[in-house]
């Protein structure tokens, strides 16, 4: 039998893949600019923590609020036009983030405030997930895990891409209240031209495969409807076993993410060279590398999954990881930890790519919705238990050989066990 064609040519010859990636990029990338223009605001700043608790209390308010309606979320991607989401919910953040932006302008720093950056993220998460449903209809079965290579990737690209352009524009003039409120209105503009773009799909075109049915649903439905997919997860072990392996692993990037930003705050104050600088700069430079093994994983994953199959680059991929944090965060010291967040790069989004495509492949197109809100929801909650039990054992200096030990037990008991769910689908190399 041929080989079918999964290369990105191949992907990029659909006109409805190269819509729905379109779409993708102008939201991801009307992100970025939001990003970078609230990093000058309170809104979760780092640099501003006194300790590793404020830390973890400032990523709690980020993520837990809009992880716990998520899942319900799900639900109405399951019954309402995916194509209808994707243009609504942008539509829908351009208004918040014009509401955002007044705040801004207007000085304010308090409860309306987080309250609108909030809700932009809620609905932010809410379109991804939307997005990530929608991609199998865009492409086949044997294209899914260089579809998602491809998507993901190319979409933390535009976001980071329009943050370095809306900092360019923040340089532009004097830094203030005035500028980061304009910066974040011309947000709205990517938003706007991503639900346009999307307005191009036929309204039944993204799923659900059963038909568009009616928005109005009760509470008590929503909740049924949950029920009806978490265990529809549990009767599909490929799709359990691919939500342990990612939970698993926002636990063990929690862990790191905290430790870093102690570390370069408290105790890696001074560099090691121009490749290798202290503080706010060396922070900078580990995040680039996490970036770089972004794009390591999204050119490596899918030979390493023809060759490998799903599981047993999984597999590859936590073991190695696990091994590799321990060996490298050993030192403490910069270039050690540089390669750490190259390599924490890497088996994120490898990791997240093989599971994205695991879910989609495996589980019902009408549970997609609920399946992919569940999956957000269970990698923030994982991601900020991890920062508030660090926030909790954590030295305040970073250095602890004990969270190593513990982040390279998770990866290790991880890789074990989701070998060991995997063993009766072993045969599946796509």
């Amino acid at each position: 039998m041929q080989q079918a064609d999964t290369s990105v040519r191949h992907l990029l010859a659909r006109g409805d893949f190269r819509r729905l990636l379109v779409a993708r990029l102008l939201a991801q990338s009307g992100d970025g600019v939001l990003q970078a223009a609230l990093a000058g605001t309170v809104l979760f700043n780092p640099q501003r923590a006194a300790d590793p608790v404020d830390v973890a209390a400032a990523f709690a308010v980020l993520l837990l609020p809009y992880s716990v309606v998520g899942p319900f979320a799900g639900v109405w991607l399951d019954r309402w036009s995916r194509r209808q989401v994707l243009v609504r919910a942008n539509v829908l953040r351009a208004g918040l983030v014009a509401v955002l932006a007044a705040l801004v302008l207007a000085g304010q720093a308090g409860a309306p405030f987080y309250a609108a950056g909030l809700a932009v993220f809620a609905v932010t998460r809410f379109l991804l997930a939307a997005l990530s449903a929608a991609l199998p209809h865009t492409t086949d079965a044997a294209s899914l895990v260089p579809a998602n290579a491809l998507s993901t990737t190319s979409g933390a690209v535009a976001t980071v891409t329009g943050g370095v352009l809306a900092l360019g524009l923040l340089q532009l003039g004097t830094a203030g209240d005035a500028a980061y409120a304009a910066v974040a209105l011309s947000a709205t503009v990517p938003h706007l031209a991503s639900a346009a773009v999307a307005a191009g799909f036929d309204r039944r075109y993204l799923g659900p495969d059963s038909g568009v049915r009616s928005a109005r649903l009760p509470a008590r439905a929503v909740l049924r409807g949950m029920v009806a997919g978490a265990r529809h997860v549990a009767e599909h072990p490929p799709a359990a076993a691919a939500l342990l392996a990612i939970g698993a692993h926002r636990v063990c990037y929690g862990l790191l993410t905290l430790m870093t930003l102690l570390l370069f705050r408290n105790t890696l104050t001074e560099g090691t060279g121009p490749l290798f600088p202290g503080g706010l700069a060396g922070l900078g430079v580990v995040l680039a590398a996490g970036s770089a093994g972004t794009l390591v994983a999204a050119v490596a994953t899918p030979p390493a999954v023809r060759r490998l199959g799903t599981r047993g680059w999984v597999v590859a991929l936590l073991a190695g990881g696990g091994v590799l944090q321990l060996a490298l965060g050993l030192s403490f010291a910069t270039p050690g930890w540089v390669a750490a967040g190259l390599v924490l790069g890497v088996v994120a989004q490898g990791v997240k790519i093989c599971v994205d495509a695991t879910l989609q492949r495996s589980v019902d197109d009408d549970f997609r919705g609920r399946v992919f809100s569940v999956y957000d929801t269970l990698v923030n909650v994982a991601y900020v238990a991890a920062l508030v039990a660090g926030a909790l054992l954590l030295p305040e200096s970073g250095r602890s050989v004990t969270g190593l030990l513990v982040v390279a037990a998770v990866y290790a008991l991880t890789a074990v066990g989701y070998a060991s769910v995997t063993r009766a689908h072993a045969s599946d190399r796509s």
